[in-house]
């Protein structure tokens, strides 16, 4: 019996990443993006996923929409592929709706999709909870639980699809935020709706935690650490409320969202690009501060594309930071932190026991993973 799988590559879901652009949406975002020389990462994380499943090419039937929205990339791999929407050259959010209602007439097994938190908008408007649906992860923002916690992790669920196991439906909430308040530093996220979703909790990410967190005297234990490790070096200070504490013990302006530069405890740059970091590390000994997504232990992967894999390797694991609430920890309940960096190898040297500073000369230890 074969099994037909829907595909749809956004192969423009998360070229302002590595930008610092904080999205993609929107056509003026894209060609700035291109314009700045962005790399069209969804195409290669999409590949990470079909190819656990090469294997099953002869029980494997996929239909896509034409050229870079699925059907380049399923012949080069030597898929059988239906194209059954054609697509123009550069394709916009109705491109993506429309592929997908034609797949619904196809009657798909699975609607297996590529993008961020724009995307899964347009999939859900486009079939609801008509077929079931699964996102690999490609975008700048990824809130909703409508994806998995990495490409490969996306591929390892079709396969066991594929081979009739046993896997449970759920509703899963499709979420997105306001990408202007999102540059401004205000994240304003809302629900638009629900898909459903195969789920197996190792593969499957939560919705995203929002909200401040409550425990200000232990962020500033957590601060007051970090602080007294500064020296000579430069710190890189990653996303996120938790690192926002300690930016603002130390009396900094700080991008909420995005990659600043401190040094002898005084802010060097703000909001830089993954380039720009690069460069200004050259030479420089370095620590990188990070905090996990409340929800989904992410630590790379979601919302610091800045934070490249070249740029990872050049700080080495030995110099990161890791910061976050103890009560942020348990609310994972015993996942792993998430390394997904778009570097298999470099995943791989990420994982295993990392220590968290979770106050001041307070750390625990917590495994890394990148489920596959």
């Amino acid at each position: 019996m074969s099994f037909k799988l829907g595909l749809i590559i956004n192969p423009y879901a998360g070229i302002g990443g590595a930008l610092a652009l904080k999205g993609s949406d929107g056509k003026a975002i894209r060609e700035q993006a291109l314009a700045m020389g962005a790399v069209q990462l969804a195409p290669e994380r999409t590949r990470q996923a079909l190819t656990l499943l090469l294997p099953y090419q002869q029980q494997l039937q996929i239909v896509t929409a034409s050229g870079p929205m699925g059907e380049d990339l399923c012949r080069e791999m030597g898929f059988s592929t239906q194209v059954i929407y054609q697509s123009p050259a550069q394709s916009e959010a109705e491109d993506t709706e429309n592929a997908a209602k034609a797949m619904l007439t196809e009657q798909v097994d699975l609607l297996l999709f590529a993008g961020g938190d724009g995307t899964a908008r347009n999939i859900c408007s486009a079939v609801e909870d008509k077929v079931p649906v699964l996102g690999i992860p490609a975008g700048c923002k990824i809130h909703s639980g409508v994806y998995c916690v990495t490409p490969k992790a996306a591929g390892r669920l079709v396969e066991m699809l594929v081979q009739g196991e046993l896997v449970s439906l759920l509703e899963a909430d499709v979420m997105d935020i306001d990408e202007s308040a999102f540059r401004d530093g205000t994240v304003r996220a809302r629900r638009y709706g629900e898909m459903r979703i195969p789920s197996e909790l190792r593969y499957v990410q939560a919705v995203k935690m929002g909200g401040k967190e409550s425990d200000e005297l232990v962020l500033e234990d957590i601060a007051a650490h970090v602080i007294e490790q500064m020296d000579d070096q430069l710190f890189v200070m990653g996303s996120g409320s938790t690192v926002a504490a300690i930016m603002a013990e130390l009396g900094l302006d700080n991008t909420l969202l995005g990659v600043d530069l401190v040094q002898h405890q005084q802010l060097v740059a703000s909001d830089l690009t993954a380039s720009q970091l690069l460069d200004a590390i050259d030479g420089h000994e370095v620590k990188l501060v990070i905090t996990l997504i409340g929800g989904q232990g992410h630590i790379f992967g979601r919302g610091n594309q800045q934070l490249s894999p070249k740029l990872i390797r050049a700080i080495g694991r030995d110099n990161i930071f890791l910061v976050a609430t103890k009560s942020k920890l348990k609310a994972l309940g015993g996942r792993p932190l998430v390394a997904d960096t778009g570097d298999a190898e470099l995943d791989k040297q990420l994982s295993g026991l990392i220590p968290v500073i979770t106050g001041f000369h307070d750390e625990v230890l917590y495994p890394v993973a990148s489920p596959d």
